[in-house]
């Protein structure tokens, strides 16, 4: 045990994917965290999806290291209902529901004990590098339960795991007399559908004409529902902005392509954060390796997507780097091919009286209901937690516009505060898990943190790459094709070996999973 843990009061916000590892490794060192969770249930996200939604990676790459799936559940990609069964065992299994308030919302932290102007000056993270500080700052959470009843809750440490995907929804802004006022029907956006519940919500569209807006995962889960429901009689409708790779599975031409993607060997194809000269050397050389693998998969997933004229504009590599790459719902290029899923391609769209006017193609798509499955914003949801405006200012990072953290957890400036489970990953369960080992080990005195201005350079790294290859459409914290390179940071803070695997040939060429950490304990310090 390091400095007294039992001793300090640490708050967790949200009992999703992230909260609830969070929470077991902070038990496991003997501190007791307080989770508060608006929700009724546990599991974020997976409480509340459209049936037909399934894990977008296998069931074993969709783990936790110390919790197998049950043998119960055959399929490779399970279904929301049995992640949700899932998480649940997890929670009663390691004691993390003991320690649940659900029903109760965070209304908003502020850092109190120390003045505004001395955390700003600190050259350390919370003025000594201490996950607790100097004893003087606490946080002041304002907690809402579900009658409304307003509490004060004081905790030494705040873990933030409320996610990208809630909260906060992104509406497209339309000019005035355009939006969804102008429409007789019935706008909502996918998380609304979420939350009412797979029954009612099939109740409300079946025999309705639904357009649904976006491409993205909610997107083609809801339009998928409506289609299976509604068939060719009343078909759905997608209005979208951007093509995007969207796959019906995992092989191109036979060929597992997680071999290239997840793997050692495909980290050497690509540069990478502080890699050094040789290995920047490697990744100029290896280039046109680079883009004939992308090729590769380009030529058979195109076969499909070109009778739909829904080949994406960007290759399938960059697909890759932003997290673009979407696993189809089952049916979705069946639906297609017989009329239940229409699809109109439009930069921009607008509401008129009878339903969605889609400039692009300048068509009138009648409509009872729209659906919008545009995402989230979570920079907002992330910054709306803050009261203070000095906080509100630097979370936002400089150039990329987006939550800048130090390994993805801690923002250099923010003291006695860590962030998990905001960056995605395709293995996002396994990476919020190895990051919930990191903090606890680092909140039990295992490491201590660079200085502040280490972890900015760190920071702008880590930046610098995501433009590079993102051309343009940077969207925040996606590590996919890093996600090895990521963890390796992690293991080494741990003072772990980042190498998992028997042998040179299999450190290349293997997929990097939850099943290669099994036995990972951290040193202690």
């Amino acid at each position: 045990m390091g400095m007294g843990m039992e001793k300090k009061s640490v708050a967790i916000i949200g009992a999703g994917v992230s909260g609830l590892a969070a929470c077991k490794h902070l038990l496991e060192r003997g501190c007791r965290p307080v989770v508060f969770e608006a929700d009724t249930v546990v599991g974020g996200v997976w409480a509340h999806t459209p049936d037909c939604t399934r894990l977008q990676t296998s069931r074993t790459m969709y783990q936790y290291t110390d919790f197998p799936w049950p043998d119960s559940v055959t399929e490779e990609f399970p279904n929301n209902r049995q992640v949700a069964d899932y998480l649940n065992a997890y929670a009663r299994h390691f004691g993390v529901l003991d320690c649940i308030r659900f029903g109760h919302r965070v209304a908003g932290m502020e850092y109190v004990g120390v003045a505004e102007e001395e955390v700003a000056a600190w050259d350390e993270w919370a003025g000594c590098a201490d996950a607790f500080g100097s004893g003087n700052g606490k946080w002041r959470l304002t907690v809402a339960d579900a009658q409304g009843l307003v509490q004060v809750h004081m905790a030494d440490f705040v873990i933030l795991c409320i996610g990208r995907f809630s909260n906060v929804p992104n509406i497209p802004k339309l000019p005035p007399g355009k939006g969804p006022e102008a429409f007789d029907g019935k706008v909502i956006h996918s998380m609304d559908y979420s939350k009412m519940g797979s029954q009612k919500a099939k109740e409300m569209v079946k025999g309705k004409r639904v357009t649904v807006i976006g491409y993205g995962h909610s997107a083609l889960d809801i339009a998928n529902e409506c289609a299976n429901l509604n068939g060719t009689e009343k078909p759905c409708t997608m209005v979208v902005r951007t093509k995007q790779w969207v796959l019906p599975d995992f092989y191109a031409w036979g060929v597992d392509i997680s071999n290239f993607y997840l793997t050692r060997f495909g980290e050497l194809l690509i540069h990478k954060p502080a890699e050094g000269f040789l290995l920047s050397l490697l990744a100029t050389i290896l280039t046109p390796l680079k883009l004939m693998l992308s090729k590769f998969a380009e030529s058979y997933y195109s076969i499909t997507m070109k009778k739909h004229d829904m080949v994406p504009d960007h290759s399938f590599f960059e697909g890759i780097v932003g997290c673009w790459v979407e696993l189809a719902p089952k049916d979705h290029y069946k639906n297609l091919e017989e009329g239940s899923i229409l699809i109109k391609k439009s930069k921009t769209f607008s509401f008129c009286k009878e339903g969605v006017f889609v400039e692009g193609e300048s068509t009138l798509v009648e409509s009872d209901i729209v659906i919008f499955g545009t995402g989230f914003n979570g920079d907002q949801n992330i910054k709306s937690m803050f009261t203070s405006n000095y906080f509100q200012s630097i979370l936002i990072g400089s150039t990329s516009m987006t939550v800048s953290l130090y390994r993805d957890c801690v923002h250099p400036k923010i003291p006695q505060l860590a962030v998990i489970g905001y960056s995605e990953s395709y293995a996002n369960l396994h990476t919020s898990e190895l990051r919930a080992k990191w903090l606890a080990h680092f909140m039990d005195g295992g490491f201590r943190l660079p200085s502040v201005k280490a972890m900015h350079r760190d920071v702008l790294e880590w930046e610098k790459f995501m433009k590079r290859y993102s051309h343009g459409e940077f969207r925040a914290s996606c590590i996919g094709l890093l996600n090895n390179w990521y963890k390796d940071n992690l293991c080494r803070d741990m003072g772990c070996n980042p190498r998992r695997k028997n042998g040179i040939f299999a450190e290349l060429f293997e997929v990097y999973g939850p099943n290669d950490y099994i036995d990972l304990h951290p040193k202690q310090g």
